[in-house]
Order: structure tokens, then sequence, then C-alpha cells
């Protein structure tokens, strides 16, 4: 079996507030006045829902003030990446909801991409911006969050996120204005919310890849316009797991997406959650299922064939992975 530290790999779901190392949130927070307990900062955690989740989230974000902050955070997280054998990753960041929150809605954006440009420097990783949108927030946010998004080299697109009860559909004019603009499309669907959900944000967001997904088999038709669309998933197992989206890594559907003929990616979501990086993650997959290297390097070439990286980066990535596996 390869080691999987070494099997270049692009990482198209992760939350940058949810990967910033335990040590660094408690330095973090005492260095802005805010105690940071152990059940907020030292995971791996279990949730019964998605609420319990969201609200750890919302503590750990408070915990992030300056622009000192943001920028560490950014290049631990190029570091923690490379050590994980990530090549290339697309981080999701909620740019609005800090920038309101701290007065500045530029701010926490500028020093995110300050920090990323200097970790790529130092561990020899791509890395590239998706902004997100909750959809529990006004339209009037998702166009502020486009046009940011348009202001800032580095950020490559932008997202529907959060409660799957909202629709998407109020947003659909400003997602087709972002696309004029040239910002590409990714949405979550089909993780609390059902196979619908997955269609709607394909027909009426036009999301280029889904993040989650896995709830699409509820509906043998969805699962055949996905297939027939080759709309790549962003499957995050073991953040399912730890949300009480499934009540293990064993039943996880992830065999079955396969199965289906669905273009499938391995994602960590939310890594101080779950308490695994990407090699952790193709790792436990490894052991639930029982799958070879020819798997495995199968969802890598998957997950970089399914990024925005340009095309050399994505030519260096596929020949590394044939020589992983030769």
């Amino acid at each position: 079996m390869g080691d999987l530290a070494l099997l270049p790999k692009a990482h198209l779901h992760v939350h940058l507030e949810s990967t910033v190392r335990s040590s660094t949130l408690v330095e973090i927070g005492a260095a802005n006045g805010i105690a940071v307990p152990p059940q907020v900062s030292h995971g791996p955690f279990r949730f019964r829902g998605f609420r319990e989740f969201a609200d750890q989230n919302s503590r750990v974000r408070d915990v992030l003030r300056g622009p000192e902050d943001f920028r560490r955070i950014a290049v631990e997280f190029c570091a923690d990446e490379a050590a994980q054998g990530t090549g290339y990753a697309e981080v999701t960041f909620t740019a609005a909801s800090h920038g309101e929150r701290l007065g500045d809605l530029e701010m926490p954006l500028a020093a995110v991409l300050e920090g990323l440009a200097e970790g790529q420097r130092r561990h020899g990783i791509e890395v590239r911006v998706l902004l997100d949108h909750s959809r529990r927030k006004p339209v009037a946010r998702l166009r502020r969050t486009v046009e940011l998004a348009s202001r800032f080299e580095g950020v490559v697109g932008v997202g529907l996120a959060g409660d799957e009860a909202y629709p998407a559909a109020p947003f659909a004019e400003v997602l087709a204005e972002a696309r004029e603009a040239g910002l590409r499309l990714v949405h979550h669907a089909g993780e609390c919310g059902g196979p619908e959900s997955v269609r709607e944000v394909i027909t009426v967001g036009g999301a280029e890849r889904v993040g989650h997904g896995f709830r699409v088999l509820e509906d043998p038709e969805v699962v055949a316009e996905v297939r027939d669309r080759g709309v790549p998933l962003e499957v995050c197992p073991s953040s399912n797991v730890a949300l009480g989206l499934v009540p293990s890594l064993a039943a996880h559907p992830l065999p079955r997406l396969l199965a289906a003929g669905l273009v499938v990616t391995v994602n960590t979501d939310v890594p101080n959650v779950t308490g695994r990086g990407l090699a952790a993650e193709y790792a436990a997959l490894r052991a639930a299922f029982g799958l070879d290297d020819s798997v495995l390097a199968g969802l890598a070439r998957s997950s970089v064939e399914a990024s925005f990286a340009s095309a050399g980066t994505k030519a260096r990535l596929l020949a590394g992975i044939g020589s992983w596996l030769g």
C-alpha cells in the first residue's frame, strides 16, 4: 500500500475557519482577551446535527479579530495541507461575515490572501479561495460577496452554503451575474437537504460542483441527472459522521456513489472537527471500505480533474499520481 501522504491530491472542500490548529486558536484567543475552552478548541468533536456544529463554529470565528489572525491561519493552512500531500487546494472562506462582524469588509479577505501567498511560497502548494454565502442571509449580502470576490485576485469562485432548508432560487440572478463576471460557482447541497436541493443548485444555481451531495442517492432520477451532466461531488465522509448525518464511516454511501457512476472527490470539510487531514481521510476510507491503491489514485485524479486549477497544474499533479501508483 502506498503512502497516502505522498499521493498528490487536490483538496476542493475545506473551510478555512475549520482548519485552525487548537494551539493557534488558544493563542489567538489569549492575545485578543478571549478564553477558548477545550470544548471549542480541542477536537475531534461529535454533534447531534448541523445546528450544534454551526454554533461551535461561530465560537471559533469570533476569536479571529485582526489581520494578523487571518494571515496566521492562512499560512498554517498551507503548511498543514502540504504535509498531507495536497498540491492544490480551493479553500472556502466566509469573508463577508467576518467583514461585517469586524466593520471592515475587505480586511479579512485581504489578510487571508496575504497569508496564503506567504504559505504558498514557503510550502510549495497552490491555493485559491472560494467565498461562501449563507442561504439564511439576504440576497444583498451575496451581491457584496460577489463584488468582493471580483476585486481580489486569488478568489476563483463563490457559492451558497448553510441551512439547505432555504432555497437557492432567490439568489439565481446574482449567481448569474457572478458567472458572467468570470467567477466559478460551487454550492453546498445534498448534505442536510435531500436530492431536490442538489437538482436546484445545478439547474437554478449553475453549480459546476456540488459540496457534499451524498443524499442524491435518495432519488434515482437526480442521480442520473448529476451523472449525465458530469457534475462532481465534493464528498466529505468524516464530516458527515461528525455532524451526525451518517451513523458511522462504514455506513457512508461513498461506495454507492462510485458504483452509480458519479464523479466523486474526497475532502475533509472541517478537519479541526474530525481530527483528520486529507491524507488521513483517504486512509480512513481505505480502512473502512478496503479500497486499493488504484481506487484511491482514481479518487485523487477526480479531485484534480474537477478542480479549477490551470491546465499546467492539473497535468503536473496527474503525472504525480501516475508515478505514485506506478
